[in-house]
């Protein structure tokens, strides 16, 4: 590699290594660093990924890869930052418009190191668990037909704190992928305020809906507070207003379970809770005339996306800081929502 001094500012230094933007001591090139940092993202673990790195010819260790991930999914986040504030460009602008566009929201916990992490005495937790918001947004047409909850693609954005950076964020990628042509806006969540919150704030004319399987819950839920001890009572109270739900009666269900007699003790506070839990949903239970539409009535493409995550993030031992795994959302948001090479472009 040719070394000397720039005669611009007389500077001296090896222009390739400038170019791929290595530090004096830096070994690794764009290409390794490239294959170093999908390897982070797509296994289980660093270690995995360092095990994969050297099954292929680049041994290194699982420090190093994740210093390569930490470093990129930075750079990531901040470009994130970046293009929330430029205008959005669809990556297929000549495409028609879609005839519905989805977006659905969820939430799982997740493990942090608490400010009594490594202390041997502190009266402060060790451990803490805070809620990772998930956010999917897909059109109707990439929902394949031939298998059943497949997508051919769909984007997905996750946030650690408020509902509403979340939705900022995935309303700028839905954008990219065509929500601004899309003929009608469908949003799917669980119970959960802070979802509803943030399609309040940003798709405020798209229809909302209740996840059937989550309605399904708080059924079989008042279904057990008012037959504890009849399994078969309970379950014919239970589907038959399942039946009647799915099926357009919904009106009638909500009328029976607001008109539930008041009771006393534990079993009287799960029946006012469900009662309160159905009567601030009344409006997003039409599953017949959706589902009739061909639109989605559950929550599986975010659910899956749910599972995907956890399955990296909720693996035995593994305790979280609040950057270190905001940099690997990032990086692996850059890897499967369009933005990985830009990681290596320069100015």
């Amino acid at each position: 590699m040719w070394r000397g001094e720039d005669p611009a500012d007389g500077h001296w230094g090896c222009p390739i290594r400038e170019r791929w933007g290595l530090s004096p001591h830096q070994r690794l090139s764009p290409g390794l660093e490239d294959k170093l940092a999908y390897f982070g993202t797509v296994a289980s673990s660093y270690e995995a990924a360092a095990k994969l790195a050297a099954k292929l010819g680049c041994p290194v260790e699982d420090t190093t890869i994740r210093a390569v991930v930490q470093r990129l999914g930075a750079k990531a986040e901040s470009q994130v930052q970046g293009r929330l504030h430029l205008p959005v460009l669809e990556k297929e602008p000549g495409r028609g418009p879609t005839p519905l566009a989805v977006l659905m929201l969820d939430g799982f916990q997740v493990r942090f190191r608490g400010p009594g992490w490594g202390r041997k005495r502190t009266q402060k937790p060790r451990v803490e668990w805070h809620e990772m918001k998930l956010g999917v947004f897909y059109r109707q047409e990439q929902a394949t037909r031939a298998e059943r909850g497949r997508l051919a693609e769909k984007v997905m954005v996750g946030w650690q704190g408020e509902g509403l950076e979340l939705g900022r964020r995935l309303h700028w990628e839905a954008q990219r992928g065509g929500l601004g042509r899309a003929r009608a806006v469908l949003a799917v969540g669980d119970g959960a305020p802070w979802i509803w919150n943030v399609v309040a704030d940003r798709w405020a004319a798209a229809h909302q809906l209740l996840d059937f399987y989550h309605a399904s819950e708080h059924l079989w839920a008042l279904g057990q507070a008012l037959h504890p001890q009849d399994e078969r009572s309970r379950r014919d109270w239970v589907q038959a207003r399942l039946h009647d739900l799915r099926h357009g009666q919904e009106e009638a269900v909500l009328a029976q379970i607001a008109a539930l007699p008041r009771r006393r003790g534990a079993v009287g506070k799960i029946i006012r809770r469900e009662q309160d839990y159905f009567a601030g949903h009344a409006g997003r239970m039409n599953y017949r005339r959706l589902a009739r539409r061909g639109w989605p009535i559950g929550s599986g493409a975010v659910e899956s996306g749910c599972r995907t995550r956890q399955c990296r993030r909720k693996r035995p031992g593994q305790f979280w800081t609040r950057g270190g795994l905001r940099h690997l959302d990032a990086l692996e948001e850059a890897r499967d929502n369009g933005h990985w090479d830009e990681l290596w472009l320069t100015a």
